[in-house]
């Protein structure tokens, strides 16, 4: 065994290729990237044949991994938390199917929104499907809830989902290894039809999943992820739940003054709590994210108990948990709290110097504002969302991935002229192409700008699905060639691409503008790397 100094992230990454994992499946997506890439650079990894090319979406991801697991073999799939909408469908259905190998679900949620566009918690996707799920408090606990996660999900035979938060995922601490473990032989499962999903068989299978509830409880129960830690001052007892306990430990030089129920491991364990209920006049509740186990406890306890927390503003709301909210919350002085001197601005993000979509906004913009001051542009999740900031000022809507195209269509339907929708290559492959056939059987009155920088460039540079094939996906989806127009976004090529527009513009059905130029980021990385 070794010590590494891991992100949270690695350590995931880490401990499935010591668990025996054959595939990892994902869509990169802030605070969870790094897991699979990880995987990607790991020698291991690629002598011991494990599968982790990026996926086209978190659907399809979520799929293929629970193909690999129907096959008898270890797959783990990676996503952030509103990735978890798109994969939502297979993730839920999994819980009815059940696993073969053991199959983990990562998601990484963004509380106070650092890059992304809402503040979800991915642990009401585990409670809904009735799943076990797993949250961290540590980086070595992240290792170790991996590495067991896969046995334990063959005992169980149900997928487990692994909650993340930021903080976690990119801080780093020292992490031991654990031995290697071989892959699973290939195998199909012994239960006929198994995952087969008609009415009758499903409701057989979701009545076998209720049965599992109690041993759910019971494991919660007996977790050593789970901990009871008293505490000399019962007039307040504490559930910390994942990074929240760190939180709490920060404030604390030896041990807690108050009982501290530390929850890793979901459902919550019925044991523990009522014996902290039982014992304290108040329960506080510290967890990263919304309300999720306060929620719970103040319906699940019906004891007339105090239980504080987000709900009734013991807690901010919105933003992440820190040690120093933690402080105020269990009255502690807080003497780390200082205000950011006023000569210090914030500084927004950009669109990098040279960046092809810079160009492409300025053409855009300026061909919309001089014909058509009425226009819209829909644009999409992706670097060329920062078109919504000085200078450009381009976008009015930004809602989640693939909505560009069908919010378009939409409005186009309303009777808006011109419609215009902006999105990236790597979100065209993601949930583009199914709104592009809707506006494709409709002949919609939109015109589509994929603004195509031949990469994932706003998670890092991952490879692009779509690299080298977005013409071919338009025409076969449809759209008339003579349409589909491919321009190079420079300076020089100004009055080309004006052109260009205004002659899509001014065409009555669906036509497709391609600029087309490398992200100038990964460019420079090739130039080093060729050096």
């Amino acid at each position: 065994m070794s010590k590494q100094l891991l992100l949270g992230d690695e350590a995931i990454a880490q401990a499935a290729i010591d668990a025996g994992l054959s595939g990892v499946y994902a869509y990169p997506g802030t605070p969870s990237t790094e897991i699979t890439e990880y995987i990607q650079l790991s020698s291991t990894a690629r002598e011991r044949n494990i599968h982790s090319r990026w996926s086209t979406n978190e659907k399809t991801a979520m799929e293929t991994a629970l193909g690999m697991s129907f096959a008898g073999k270890r797959a783990m799939v990676c996503m952030k938390h509103v990735g978890m909408n798109v994969a939502a469908d297979c993730f839920i259905n999994s819980a009815i199917t059940g696993v073969n190998g053991g199959l983990i679900v990562v998601a990484a949620d963004d509380p106070s929104m650092h890059s992304s566009q809402n503040e979800q918690d991915s642990r009401f996707y585990g409670n809904f499907s009735l799943i076990p799920m797993f949250e961290p408090s540590n980086q070595q606990e992240a290792y170790d809830m991996i590495y067991h996660g896969f046995e334990f999900s063959e005992q169980i035979g149900e997928p487990i989902l692994m909650r993340m938060v930021t903080r976690l995922a990119h801080s780093r601490s020292g992490v031991e290894n654990k031995p290697i473990k071989p892959q699973n032989e290939m195998s199909v499962s012994k239960v006929p039809r198994q995952f087969i999903l008609l009415p009758g068989n499903a409701r057989h299978r979701y009545k076998a999943l209720i049965e599992k509830q109690e041993a759910f409880v019971k494991s919660s129960e007996e977790s050593p992820y789970n901990k009871y830690i008293d505490g000399a001052n019962k007039k307040l007892g504490i559930v910390a739940c994942g990074i929240g306990f760190n939180y709490l430990m920060e404030n604390y030089a030896g041990e807690c003054e108050y009982p501290v129920l530390k929850i890793g491991q979901y459902p919550l364990p019925k044991k523990q709590l009522l014996k902290l209920v039982a014992e304290c006049e108040e329960i506080l509740v510290l967890e990263d994210g919304q309300p999720f186990v306060e929620n719970m406890l103040k319906g699940y306890l019906g004891i007339g108990i105090k239980v504080k927390g987000r709900l009734d503003g013991t807690l901010s709301r919105d933003g992440e948990l820190n040690p120093d909210n933690v402080a105020k919350a269990i009255g502690k002085e807080n003497k780390a709290t200082f205000n950011v001197p006023s000569i210090i601005s914030m500084r927004p993000p950009a669109l990098c110097e040279g960046c092809g979509h810079r160009d492409m906004y300025t053409t855009l913009t300026e061909v919309l504002k001089e014909d058509y001051p009425s226009h819209k542009v829909f644009s999409d999740i992706g670097c060329y969302t920062l078109g919504a900031n000085a200078p450009f000022n381009a976008i009015d809507s930004c809602v989640d991935m693939g909505a560009s195209i069908t919010m378009a269509k939409g409005a186009a339907d309303a009777g808006l002229y011109p419609s215009v929708a902006v999105i990236g290559d790597s979100t065209f492959t993601h949930s583009g192409m199914t709104g592009l056939l809707d506006c494709v059987n409709e002949n919609a009155d939109v015109t589509i700008v994929i603004s195509d920088n031949e990469t994932t460039a706003m998670t890092g540079g991952q490879d692009s699905a779509g690299t080298g094939k977005i013409e071919s996906i338009c025409i076969g989806l449809g759209v008339d060639p003579a349409h589909i127009r491919v321009v190079i976004p420079l300076k020089k090529n100004y009055e080309e691409m004006k052109q260009i527009i205004h002659e899509e513009i001014k065409y009555h059905g669906v036509s497709v503008i391609i600029p087309r130029r490398e992200c100038i980021q990964t460019l420079s990385r090739k130039k080093r790397s060729s050096k």
